[in-house]
């Protein structure tokens, strides 16, 4: 059976009416959306302002603002639109033409007070200002350099850090000056300073006295001591640093070699022991009153033997009898048992022999007072200053400590400074100058033609003469050659046994012997008397030399340095020896003045002099010194050659 078929969509108009509804069509009228943006003159303005403009047309739009606000100001401005703001619509004219008139207000008031090159020249000052110098930030380096080598702690005892003990006040003593000298005006202390050459510096400093009578000394001492030494009347350092020693104060000393610097710190010891002797005895276990570190043995016997010789002179005029103790390495302390067996109120020592007497507690610090560091730059300045901050622990009750150097920089006063109280810094000279009583001679000789050259330079003057060399192997060679010519020599050094050095020493303070060859053990504080001539067979660091040269011309006598110096010396050493030549007033050879000092090119101080060492030669950054002390920390050394036990 066929299907049926579909219906057809459209009906005859007969026959749909009767059968089936009609459908109409309708047209569609489809309505006009709404755009979703609507675009008027204000979002065209909006457009204008987001619109990116190319870098070359701003730059050329505000040149020709810049130019209109120029020539007459708003009106002009308004006149001679550029092509791309005539587009914009008048509003936005109108935003722009009230801005440029602000603007143009504005500048027209500015630039009636600060013209264009007045403020140019305020750039540029602003500029100058704000920009270092050369000289500034060598300065400023400089400064970094030392604050992080002086970041160390006090020089005091471990008991007075862990417990935070500071002294306000200095010891207190029954000495006083005589009346009429504390009657003199400050002004008049400074005149008397003035014309010594004292710089003093500190607080409530003690009046110079420039007699030994009125500082109130034994006669004895005087008439018998010090006559037998030639001393008529007291050094510089003595008229400032006797009264402030015996004042208690503590003190910082600096002067010259040979200027008298042990008698300054060993005379007030012996008094204060002769007091403290005459108030109680001392007993067996009892002792020291008062303690003098030194670096070197030499250095240590030579001050023992003077203050035993005033110790004998005191006990011949009936004064009571004064214990001395010499503490060194190389000498065996049971000869010195008797002295500690009856109590004993001075100890001279080395650093390493003293810390292992008082560790193994032969004798104690509990009643000792006064404390002198002889040659104090070297032991503070990290060889020793853990050894001596080891000793320091040992002390139980206050003390009156005193520093004394010919060679003292300031880093290290600084330093001591802050360990000291309220101390008295007395200065004979700048430190670590050159004594003005030798005359240097530097001279040219190549390696080869020395020793040779030697025997030369030994007849400019008659004996005694010392000849100083930095190899302990080159001082054994030269006392050989020198033996092998005929010449009496003598020769020292720290690898010597402890016989040898001190036959060495006393042969030829007797005379028995025309030359010593030494190595640096014999520069620091060694007085021997009438040395004629000194000879540096090879240039030393410039401390060293100025020790050095220091053994002649002592005690205002004329003395005479030759230094030997060649390609293998540093250029800097022999500029820090220029300097020192320049500031001596000495004869500069050519080849000394020829070097130039960087430096001076580069806009700095010349003569300014390194904090570190006090060389003139060079700064802080290149200083020899320095680089020296961080070889040694990290090698793990300490000490110097021959100061220890």
């Amino acid at each position: 059976m066929a299907p049926a078929p579909a219906p057809a969509l459209t009906a005859d108009p007969a026959s749909s009416s009767s059968e089936a509804p009609t459908y109409k069509r309708r047209r569609v009228v489809e309505e006009e959306e709404e755009p979703m943006y609507k675009y008027d003159d204000e979002d065209e303005d909006e457009y204008e302002q987001k619109r990116y403009v190319p870098l070359k047309q701003r730059k050329a739009a505000e040149l020709q603002k810049i130019a209109r606000l120029r020539a007459g100001g708003v009106g002009a401005a308004a006149g001679s639109a550029s092509p791309q703001e005539g587009a914009q619509s008048p509003k936005r004219r109108a935003q722009d033409d009230e801005e440029e008139g602000e603007e143009a207000g504005s500048s027209v008031v500015k630039r009636s007070t600060q013209t264009l090159l007045k403020e140019a020249r305020e750039l540029r000052e602003k500029e100058a200002k704000e920009q270092k110098s050369e000289a500034q930030k060598q300065r400023e380096e400089e400064a970094k350099i030392l604050e992080a080598h002086a970041a160390r702690r006090k020089l005091a005892s471990d008991l007075e850090l862990a417990k935070g003990i500071n002294y306000s006040e200095p010891l207190k003593t029954s000495w006083t000056a005589p009346r009429f000298v504390r009657q003199r005006t400050e002004e008049e202390n400074t005149i008397l300073r003035e014309k010594n050459h004292i710089i003093s510096e500190g607080v409530d400093i003690p009046p110079l006295i420039d007699n030994f009578r009125d500082m109130k000394i034994p006669r004895c001492l005087i008439d018998v001591y010090l006559k037998n030494k030639g001393i008529k009347k007291p050094t510089p350092i003595q008229m400032q640093g006797l009264p402030t020693a015996f004042s208690g104060r503590d003190m910082i000393g600096i002067a010259f070699t040979g200027s008298g610097k042990t008698l300054a710190f060993s005379l007030p010891i012996v008094l204060f022991s002769l007091e403290e002797e005459r108030r109680l005895a001392y007993t067996r276990g009892e002792g020291p009153l008062g303690m003098i570190v030194c670096p070197s043995r030499e250095l240590a016997r030579q001050t023992y033997e003077g203050i035993k010789a005033m110790a004998e002179v005191l006990a011949q005029n009936g004064y009571p009898t004064i214990g001395v103790l010499l503490c060194i390495g190389g000498i065996s302390m049971a000869e010195q048992s008797h002295v500690m067996g009856k109590g004993f109120h001075i100890v001279v020592a080395t650093p390493g022999r003293l810390q292992d007497m008082l560790e193994k507690k032969k004798f104690n610090l509990d009643v000792c007072k006064y404390l002198c560091l002889d040659e104090a730059d070297r032991m503070i300045d990290m060889g020793f200053e853990d050894d001596v901050r080891n000793i320091m622990s040992f002390f139980k009750q206050q003390r009156q400590t005193l520093l004394f150097s010919a060679t003292m920089p300031k880093k290290i006063q600084d330093f001591a400074e802050q360990s000291l109280i309220r101390p008295v810094v007395i200065n004979v000279g700048r430190a670590g100058a050159a004594n003005l009583d030798v005359i240097q001679e530097v001279e040219y000789v190549k390696q080869e033609a020395k020793m040779v050259y030697l025997l030369e330079v030994l007849q400019k003057t008659s004996p005694p003469v010392i000849v100083f060399s930095d190899n302990k192997n080159e001082v054994d060679d030269i006392q050989e050659y020198l033996l092998l010519k005929g010449v009496e020599a003598v020769a020292i050094h720290g690898s010597k046994t402890q016989d040898e050095r001190e036959y060495a020493i006393k042969s030829f303070k007797d005379g028995k012997k025309d030359v010593m060859v030494a190595s640096g053990v014999a520069s620091k504080g060694l007085d021997f008397n009438e040395i004629q001539h000194v000879i540096n067979y090879s240039m030393p660091n410039l401390e060293d030399y100025v020790h050095q040269i220091g053994r002649t011309g002592r005690s205002g006598k004329t003395g005479l340095a030759t230094t030997f110096v060649n390609m293998n010396t540093q250029e800097q050493t022999l500029l820090d020896l220029k300097y020192l030549l320049m500031e001596a007033k000495q004869r500069i050879p050519p080849f000394l003045a020829a070097i130039d000092d960087p430096r001076a090119a580069a806009g700095g101080n010349a003569l300014q002099g390194c904090a570190v060492c006090g060389g003139l030669g060079h700064s802080v950054k290149d200083c020899p010194k320095l680089e020296e002390n961080q070889r040694r920390q990290r090698a793990g050394m300490s000490g110097a050659d021959g100061g220890g036990y």
